[in-house]
Parts: C-alpha cells; structure tokens; sequence
C-alpha cells in the first residue's frame, strides 16, 4: 500500500467490490482491542478534581490529559533517536521538522524533550515546570491541539490545587500504547468520554457522536456504486466532512478501506469542525494514526468555508439535528441573496431553527462536475426526521427538497433503527446525493427501510441502545441496490419502495369563497361596544346594510366621530350565507372570503419534470381545474382556484410508504378474552375470602 506525498490517507477496494470489513468483532459491536476498562479508569481519575473544579471542567482537564500520554504513548519507541537527531540543530528550520519527523517514524509530530511523562514523576517539586517544558518541547502540530485545550492553563490550576502528581501517576498506569490499545479504541475511548463529560455540561444533543457502524454503512452506502470504477489503476479520491465533530467519520472512513486488496488507491480526507476540543481531539487522532494534522480546520464551514473553491469524490456528514443558526445567520442570508457566481443557499434557506439543511446545500457546491469520462460525486449525510417533511410548498425546506429531486441529485434514502446515537433517540435517515445516477436509478429515488434491522445492546451507550451489525449493514447495502439488480418486472422486498421524482411533488392550491358580507347592528355588536356607543347605536338596532358606504352614512348621521366609525365598521361586519356575493373590487367576480379560503394539495401532472416552465404551469392548471370540479364543487358549488397563489412543493412521506394496515381484532375475540379475566379475577377472590 502506497500514498502520494501530497494526499493524506488510503483507499480501498476488495476484489469483488465493496466489502464491510468487521472492526467492532463478528456480527457485533463488541468492544474494539484496548478499549476495555479505559473509560471507567479516566473516569476515576476525574474524581481527584472534585472540589478543585467544576463538574463541567472535568473533560476540559481529562481529555487533553489523555491525548497527551497517548501521544508520549506512540512516540516513546524513537523518542531516544528523535533527542539525539534534535541535538545542535535548529528545531524552527523546516528542514530539521522532516528530519525529526523522519526519525520518530514518519509521524507528523515529535517531541525533543528528555523527559517523559513518567521519569518525570521522580521529581515531584518540579513537575509543573516539567511538565510545562515537555508539552512546549512538541512540534508544532501537536502544540496547537494541547493549545486549543488551554492546557498550560490546566497545568497551573492542577498545580496550586495540589493534585497535578496525583493525576499524572494515575495516568501513568495507564497503558495506551498502540499495541495494547489500537486506533480504533483510542477513538472509541475519545468519543464515550467526551459524551459523558458533555452530559455534564448539557451540550446540544446530536452534536460530536456518530457510531462508527453507522459510518460503516454510509461508506458502503457511498463505495457501492463505484465498485468497478475503483478498480483501475492507482484511483485517487477525496473525502471531505464540513462537520467533523472529532473526526469519527473520517477516520472510521479510512479503517474501513484501508483493509481492502487495491494496494494502489489513494485517498485524501479533509474535514473542519466548529468547537475548538472536537477538533482538537480530531487532529490529535490523525496525528496518532501518522497523517497530516492540518487536514482538519477549526471554524464554522458554513460561515468559514476551510476548503472554499474545493470539490471532493465523497462526502459524508452528521450535522447536529434541530440547532439553530441564529447566531451566524447574517452573512448565510447575503450569501443567499446574491446572485454571485458559486452561491452555495441560493435554492433556500431552512427555519433558523435547524440549520443541518445548509450542511447538505454546503456539501452539493463541492460536488466534481460530471464529464464524458467521468467526474461526480457522491454524498452521505445523517439528517432527523424534519427535512423529510418540514416546511408548507414554498418554504424554505421545500424549496431546496425540490431542488435536490427536480436536479435528479437524491438516489435514496435509508431510515436507521431508533435509539442508535450516543445522546438522542430520535429517528435517523441517511440520504445519498449525487449528480451521477447510474443509469438504471435516473429519475427515482430509493427509499429502504432499515428500522428493523437494529439489535440491542447488552449494555447502552447513552441514549445508543441498538447498534447495526455487520450482517444489518450488508442487508441495507444489498436492498439499495436491489432495484438496479432486479430484472425489470422482478418483485422487490417489502422493505425497499422506488419512487419517481415527481411523486415526491405536489401543487398546492388555494381555494376561494365568496365573501356573502353584511353589516348589522345586533345583539352581538351592542355585547362588544361601550356603553356611549352603544346609546348612540340603540335607534340603529336591527338594521342591516350591504354596503360599507350605506353603513357609515348611517354612522354618521348617528353622530359618530369619523374615527369612531372606522372601527364600528369592523365590529358590525359579518357573513350571511343567505344574501348575495360581494362584488370583486377590480375586475369581475367576487371578493374571496378570508375565513373560508382553504387549501388542498394535488399530485403533479404526468411527465412535469420533462416540461418547460410554461408548460408545466399550464398543467397544473389544467390539472387543478379539473380537481376543482370532481372534487370541490359536489360539495362547495361556489369555490374557485386563486392560480396566483399556487404553489409547487415537495415532501418525502418515508413513513407512510411503508405503513401496513392492521386491522382490529374482531369484538368477539375481544369479549372472550375479558370474559377469561373476568373469570381468573373471581376465582382469585374466592382464594382470598378462604
């Protein structure tokens, strides 16, 4: 297996495609070589700062800790070599930060130190400012993880509260080493810890956790198709995620190909992440793993954009469900607003509610063009169950669901098992997006629902009581792409439906009434009025008049203010179903009645996607005329379509494709069985009269 100096990464491919690979042990999630014990054991640890530190520091001293032995961890069979290299040389000389990183085993960290974490434990008075030389003896890279933890702050604070020794021996028991603890449980030990220190600091849920099978599935989800492209010679590709939390999907991305057969393929994985520990911790890992650090960015992707002008091969995502955008939304809504070349929001903008919509139009402007011999790409993202359906026809949601099917850009969508994420429960769905389709998929979308297919855990996580197996994964992975293998006319299992793009679209349609307007001076009006204004309309009651005009002359000639009877107006007016329509203002017909307006939804016209602009409008018409009449007017003779008002909308009912309808077990099956009960509860109380 090679890489290119310039990408960071591999890439892989088995013989015959695709494979999911177990990392988590056979048929399961068991826990990963080294990962067992390690969190109970920090955990532990983090009671040495009780009464020294608030319950929500506790991460922000544990986490950097741990980063910190696992590095001395790795470096520690060439730290001797790394010392003697460093020895009279220059160490800012770039060139002597590629010798030093030559010598500590191609790493792009080291450190020059002489100590190390624990020979400097037999100097107890002095293992502050140790430990202060030592953390500002590492290379740069590694400098600016421990910096965004502020840790030389938490030496200080461990220090003058008297358990820096205490915490440093405890971790200095602590065996982290990759042969005893490998990667992939470095990054489970990462991950379970930062989830329970953020249940102390009540962080946002969604944010930081994706399970790696759940990764596992949407790089095999994303691989699939590609399986006979990947097989030429030395295929390069690029992996991006704009959200990458601490780089789980980057990194699970990578232990999964990097166990195929194609020696040759190389990848690239970039990512930017917005807290500044996430991605600490994700850079930390890569450095571990002996890739670049600066693949990652710190910064908000959707506002500092790391990798602007930039397109990648796959892209895979789980932006955080249902967190608000409010705080950075003034330069998404210019951006959206301009007509500017590149203009990422241009389809739409989601409720400022739940922004994980501009991850997925974020992620579609990176897309490779499609060209004569190839070119694309292909995304996955986690979303909740909101963008499915969220958003009335001309919202914001809407606007960019339409954009996404009507661009034949949505190839399918899996629904996860619940309970599968660390800190919600909530249901989950993978959507694939790319903009090229194979053949037999162009103009469907592939729903497959996998909520089944979940198994429970022997012991939570969190809210992660169910977990996908490897076999789960391979079955979603073959009943999405059961509709390209099926022979036509073949019966699909029940568990995957294929939609056509324009039934995901409707017209919604604004239907008007009459306004039938009257005003009268009633028993209502003098139960609203004051009791002046009342004395003044008491020789009016019982009068009714048609007009407005009509009306106020009355008013005036009463004696009421000019001021008094725009408002009189308002409080007498009422409908009267009996009397005749309301002329229109302007033109012919009628006033429409704003109470009674309604509005019903009709599918799109037959062959819609295929049309012009005018002619699909012309459709719609001609389609909501006819809904008009078999429909409407049997029960509201006077209805009429305000075609102004009518709007295209899109939406994904996942659910209700696969609804199946359960009967009611018959009455008498019911009365029989609480007749029985009935009969054990008698004969429990005869025992207890004995």
């Amino acid at each position: 297996m090679r890489a290119s100096a310039g990408l960071r990464g591999y890439f892989v491919l088995g013989p015959r495609g695709i494979k999911v690979v177990a990392a988590l042990g056979e048929g399961g999630m068991s826990a990963p070589a080294g990962f067992e014990g390690k969190v109970d054991f920090v955990w532990k640890v983090a009671d040495r700062l009780r009464g020294h530190f608030k319950r929500h520091e506790y991460g922000s001293v544990m986490l950097p800790t741990l980063v910190l032995f696992r590095l001395d961890s790795v470096l520690a069979p060439t730290r001797d070599a790394v010392i003697k290299a460093s020895a009279g040389r220059d160490l800012n000389s770039p060139a002597t930060a590629k010798l030093l990183q030559r010598v500590a085993g191609n790493m792009p960290f080291y450190n020059t130190s002489p100590l190390s974490l624990r020979t400097m434990l037999s100097d107890d008075k002095n293992l502050g400012e140790s430990l202060q030389m030592y953390v500002n003896a590492f290379s740069p890279a590694a400098t600016e993880v421990l910096e965004a933890f502020r840790y030389h702050e938490t030496i200080e604070r461990l220090g003058k509260a008297g358990v820096l020794y205490a915490v440093l021996s405890d971790f200095a028991e602590l065996d982290l080493r990759p042969s005893m603890v490998s990667d992939e449980a470095m990054g489970y030990v990462f991950e379970e810890l930062l989830r329970k220190f953020n249940e102390m600091s009540n962080e946002t849920a969604g944010e930081h956790y994706t399970p790696r099978e759940v990764i596992r599935l949407m790089v095999a989800l994303l691989l699939d198709e590609d399986s006979e492209a990947l097989r030429g010679q030395a295929p390069v590709r690029r992996v991006y995620d704009p959200a990458a939390g601490t780089g789980g999907m980057l990194t699970t991305a990578l232990d999964q190909v990097v166990k195929g057969y194609n020696d040759d393929a190389i990848v690239a994985v970039s990512g930017q992440e917005l807290n500044p520990e996430s991605w600490a911790m994700a850079r930390s890992e890569l450095m571990m793993r002996g890739l670049d650090p600066d693949c990652v960015v710190l910064g908000n992707s959707l506002t500092e954009d790391g990798f602007a002008h930039q397109q990648f091969d796959y892209m895979l995502s789980n932006p955080p469900y249902g967190v608000d955008w409010k705080g950075y939304a003034d330069p998404i809504r210019t951006e959206a607003a301009s007509s500017a070349l590149g203009n990422r929001f241009s389809a739409g903008l989601p409720r400022i509610s739940d922004g994980s919509f501009l991850f997925l139009q974020h992620m579609i402007s990176k897309m490779k063009p499609v060209t004569a011999t190839g070119g694309g790409s292909r995304i996955g993202i986690v979303l909740s169950g909101s963008p499915l359906f969220s958003g009335g026809a001309g919202s914001g949601e809407s606007e960019i669901r339409r954009w996404i099917i009507e661009n034949d850009w949505l190839e399918g969508i899996v629904a996860l098992p619940d309970q599968m994420f660390y800190n919600t429960g909530i249901s989950t769905y993978v959507w694939i997006v790319t903009n090229r389709k194979p053949l037999a998929r162009r103009g469907t979308v592939t729903l497959v629902d996998g909520r089944g297919l979940g198994t429970k855990m022997r012991k939570s996580l969190g809210d992660k009581r169910k977990e996908l197996t490897d076999t789960a994964i391979d079955q979603i992975v073959e009943l999405f792409a059961s509709p390209v293998q099926t022979e036509a006319g073949g019966e699909l299992d029940a568990r995957v439906k294929v939609m056509r793009n324009a039934d995901f679209g409707f017209a919604r349609l604004t239907v008007e009434r009459p306004l039938r307007q009257v005003w009268r001076v009633d028993a209502t009006a003098f139960g609203v009025v004051a009791s002046d204004t009342a004395e003044l309309l008491a020789p009016l009651e019982g009068t009714t008049w048609s007009e407005s005009l009509e009306c106020r002359r009355a008013l005036n000639s009463a004696g009421f203010e000019a001021k008094v009877i725009t408002k009189l107006l308002k409080t007498l007016a009422t409908t009267d179903p009996d009397i005749e329509p309301t002329p229109a203002k302007k033109g012919p017909g009628f006033e429409p009645d704003a109470s009674l307006r309604d509005q019903e939804n009709i599918p799109l016209p037959d062959g819609y996607l295929a049309m012009d602009e005018i002619s699909q409008r012309a459709a719609v018409e001609e389609a909501a005329a006819q809904h008009l009449v078999e429909q409407i007017h049997p029960y509201v003779p006077d209805a009429w379509l305000d075609h102004d008002k009518t709007r295209i909308g899109y939406e994904i009912p996942f659910t209700r494709q696969f609804y199946v309808y359960t009967p009611p077990r018959p009455v008498a099956e019911i009365r029989a069985e609480i007749d029985e009960l009935e009969q054990q509860i008698q004969q429990w109380m005869q025992g207890l009269s004995r």
